[in-house]
Order: C-alpha cells, then sequence, then structure tokens
C-alpha cells in the first residue's frame, strides 16, 4: 500500500500571471510558498486541507476539461457569493441548494476551470457523523 505523506493539486496556466491574480487576490488563497523565477515561477497556496500549486505554463489555449473540478468549502457560500462579486470575478452559477443538502456556487479560472464553492449545512451528513 502507498503511504502519501502530502498532496497537492497541480494547475499548469495559460497565463500564470492572470491565474496568479485569480486565486491569489480575488479568491484570497493564502500563498504557502513561492519558488523559481520570472513568469513562469512556481506559487503554492494554502486549499484548506491541501495545496493548489500554479507552475509552468500551458501551452495550450483550450478550455480546461470539464472532468476537472476544483471543490473548495467555505464557511457561507452567501458571503463568499457577495465578496466574489465585488471583486469582479464572473459567477457561473450563483448559489444553490443543492438537492442533496449542499449548498453550491460555480466560478471558473481564467483557464475555464470549473470551481464549485460548497457550504456544508448544519445537520449535514458531511458535517455530523454519529458514532464518530
Amino acid at each position: 500500500m502507498v503511504h502519501v505523506l502530502g498532496s497537492r493539486i497541480l494547475l499548469r496556466p495559460t497565463d500564470p500571471d492572470r491565474s496568479r491574480a485569480f486565486y491569489g487576490e480575488q479568491l484570497g488563497l493564502a500563498v504557502f510558498r513561492e519558488f523559481g523565477t520570472g513568469p513562469e515561477r512556481g506559487t503554492v497556496y494554502f486549499l484548506g486541507g491541501g495545496f493548489l500549486e500554479l507552475s509552468g505554463r500551458s501551452g495550450s489555449s483550450a478550455a480546461a476539461s470539464p472532468d476537472v473540478r476544483l471543490w473548495l468549502q467555505v464557511e457561507d457560500v452567501a458571503a463568499a457569493h457577495e465578496e466574489l462579486v465585488a471583486e469582479g470575478v464572473p459567477v457561473v452559477r450563483p448559489p444553490v441548494q443543492e438537492p442533496w443538502g449542499l449548498v453550491e456556487m460555480w466560478i471558473a479560472d481564467p483557464d475555464g476551470t470549473p470551481v464549485v464553492l460548497v457550504e456544508v449545512p448544519a445537520g449535514h451528513p458531511l458535517r455530523y457523523r454519529p458514532g464518530i
């Protein structure tokens, strides 16, 4: 069995400066570390229990795969919605209570990678598990 010590999501943006502005300034993710120099330098952001790394540059101008999404749990989706709209982030879909009980809002990063902001309401099984 593989013993995983850490993990991170790696994205290769088409425009690294634009993506750093989106994740660092508009979304407000805190920087964990930076490495290298120049416009294609790497930036690793804290992402809840994991990390998001932007490094290098994609040679493709095609939109991101619809099969890849970032799922970010936030405390209050309505408040996140207001903050992101104020930052000029286009909202793909405003907050909606899903049939499975989560409140979800959809945005996309500059390369079109879907980002789902999720609020887990009180009483939802993801928040509380009896016997644990």
